[in-house]
């Protein structure tokens, strides 16, 4: 009889929770290599051949744009040399943006996993092991193939479109709050509820590698709040950036002196208007009034759709990026639907 090959699995570490641990038993930072991760989770190497790297040791607030897409760039050359899939793993504060970042630019068939952990290896409930099964096991199925970037936490399957960290201390903190997980881990299997397929083109990365090596983009966020004049972003316009993300009341809306504000900096650069509900759209054609969607949209800002302000920002950031300046508001009418 013919023994069963296992499929390779590439492990990046970024750092993180997950791989934190505490000389005293007090504080923990990021000392775990992602060897170490992975030797110390018992059954993981029943699933797959593992070949795992450190890529980073960071919290995921010091995480930035040029760390996460040299990842990107390690997990396509990974699966070019024959893994069947890739897990990342990294701290939970940013992976709802570097998943969505790292799936713009996946133009790969192999799933692309991203996974952390809410508590720490030494704690008595850590969950970290259990995750990094979850997206193992999500690496390796076939029907996780041509899905995108996909976030495997808690036993549960979600897009890296949708998905958001939705509690700051809890075990299940990541859910996507429109449309829902896609999938399970039940019983050592995974179960996939929709099918794949309908997710927009990968941005072109061609020469991404040689820009990452220039300047890149400067994509500010800006909250509206009660009484906003457009202050804040008047002084962030100022400052010359290369586009802006306003994350809007409601359907993506703002004061009537904020709204002047937007007009003017559309005038000098790209800006984007979101919801900050944390779940729905931005508005279409609902109201008319200085400061609502068709108001903002008539003095030259762009809607997000149903993308959130953080990810909103990223595809501005990699639209601007990746040079395609002149369809902007394409790119997210594509991919601010669901």
């Amino acid at each position: 009889m013919t023994q069963r090959t296992r499929p390779t699995v590439a492990v990046g570490a970024l750092g993180g929770t997950i791989a934190m641990t505490s000389a005293d038993g007090t504080a923990v930072v990021p000392t775990l290599t992602g060897e170490l991760l992975a030797e110390a989770v018992p059954g993981l190497e029943t699933i797959a051949d593992i070949r795992a790297e450190t890529l980073a040791m960071l919290p995921s607030g010091s995480l930035d744009e040029r760390t996460v897409l040299a990842a990107l760039a390690w997990a396509k050359d990974a699966v070019d040399a024959g893994a069947a899939g890739v897990v990342l793993t990294q701290g939970t504060d940013t992976l709802e943006e570097s998943a969505y970042l790292v799936d713009l630019f996946w133009d790969r068939p192999e799933p692309l996993v991203v996974t952390g952990a809410m508590r720490s290896p030494q704690s008595p409930s850590a969950d970290g092991p259990a995750n990094l099964i979850a997206a193992m096991r999500c690496a390796v199925a076939p029907e996780s193939r041509d899905r995108g970037v996909l976030v495997a936490f808690d036993d549960e399957i979600h897009q890296a479109r949708w998905v958001a960290k939705t509690d700051s201390m809890s075990t299940g903190a990541f859910r996507s709050p429109v449309f829902g997980p896609i999938g399970r881990c039940v019983e050592s299997q995974v179960v996939y509820g929709v099918n794949g397929g309908g997710r927009p083109p990968a941005l072109v990365a061609a020469g991404l590698a040689e820009r990452l090596q220039q300047p890149l983009p400067r994509v500010p966020l800006v909250a509206t709040h009660l009484g906003d004049r457009g202050d804040v972003l008047d002084l962030v316009a100022a400052s010359h950036p290369d586009g802006v993300v306003v994350a809007g009341f409601g359907a993506g809306h703002v004061s009537a002196a904020m709204a002047e504000a937007v007009g003017r900096a559309a005038a000098r650069m790209p800006v984007v208007f979101a919801s900050r509900t944390g779940s729905g759209p931005t508005g279409r054609a609902m109201y008319g009034y200085p400061g609502s969607e068709m108001d903002l949209v008539a003095r030259g800002a762009i809607a997000a759709g149903w993308l959130p302000p953080v990810k909103a920002r990223l595809l501005l950031w990699s639209a601007l990026c990746a040079g395609e300046t002149d369809q902007l508001r394409e790119e997210f009418t594509q991919r601010g639907a669901p």
